[in-house]
């Protein structure tokens, strides 16, 4: 079973590269960019409240 910091870590991951892909695609692709901002949403709630500093990571700031 994963602990805190493996889970923090994994989560750290996907929110950045979903971040890199949501940029890419937002004006060529708004469906896309739509239905990756759900998980963005997700993922950042999940972090907020695991305590993680967003400040630094968050590249979409919505």
């Amino acid at each position: 079973m994963p602990n805190g910091a493996e889970i923090i870590k994994d989560y750290v991951s996907e929110f950045s590269r979903l971040q890199n892909w949501m940029l890419s695609v937002k004006d060529k692709a708004p469906d896309v960019y739509s239905s990756m901002h759900d998980r963005y949403i997700e993922l950042k709630v999940t972090l907020a409240s695991l305590g993680v500093n967003l400040a630094e990571l968050d590249k979409i700031k919505e």
